[in-house]
């Protein structure tokens, strides 16, 4: 079985391209979705989170995502050591889920393969870009979040001229018909290498 990676900048669509592949039976998982559930059910990461970025972390037993997003989004420092603590623990639940599937092959759609470096441990990663203004806007309709925010969280992802080289397939995401040409093309190429 082969591990294939699936990434892209906040609003580039990811989501939208690993339901595509899903639709095509392929197992998806998705690495930001996880985090939050093992962040929430973890006593080990929500102590660390805690002594990380204090007690306001949680609310009545619940993670506090808007208080976590204010604190780190603006300390790249903060990012990196909270990404210290949620990565190895989401890398490990991932291997496990991944275990337990027979497939050709299986996704790990994560935001940060690249600026992680976690990006070496697939077999092939799919890069799924769109332009900025597209991107912005699709968060400004999906998340209650500024375009303010939207920036800074962009500051802390690579510009995709940094990516593209270190990618295999590279998805442009701007109009649905021909994504899904695209995602059909790269699941036929991935069934024939596994064969």
């Amino acid at each position: 079985m082969k591990i294939i990676g699936l990434t892209g900048g906040i609003g580039s669509g990811k989501t939208t391209v690993a339901k595509l592949f899903e639709e095509l039976g392929v197992p998806v998982y998705n690495s930001d979705l996880k985090a939050k559930k093992l962040m929430q059910n973890s006593k080990k990461l929500r102590t660390a989170v805690i002594d990380l970025l204090g007690k306001e972390s949680y609310v009545l037993q619940k993670l506090n995502k808007k208080y976590i997003a204010d604190k780190i989004f603006d300390d790249k420092e903060l990012l990196q050591k909270l990404n210290a603590i949620v990565h190895p623990a989401v890398r490990q639940d991932f291997i496990k889920w991944a275990k337990r599937k027979s497939a050709p092959y299986v996704i790990q759609e994560a935001a940060i393969l690249f600026e992680n470096n976690s990006y070496k441990t697939f077999d092939k990663i799919i890069l799924v870009k769109a332009p900025k203004e597209v991107r912005v806007q699709r968060v400004l309709t999906r998340d209650a979040i500024s375009e303010k925010e939207i920036l800074t969280r962009m500051e802390n992802q690579w510009d995709d001229s940094k990516k593209i080289p270190l990618a295999d397939y590279v998805i442009e995401n701007t109009d649905l018909e021909k994504t899904k040409i695209q995602v059909e093309k790269i699941h036929h190429e991935l069934t024939k290498m596994v064969a």
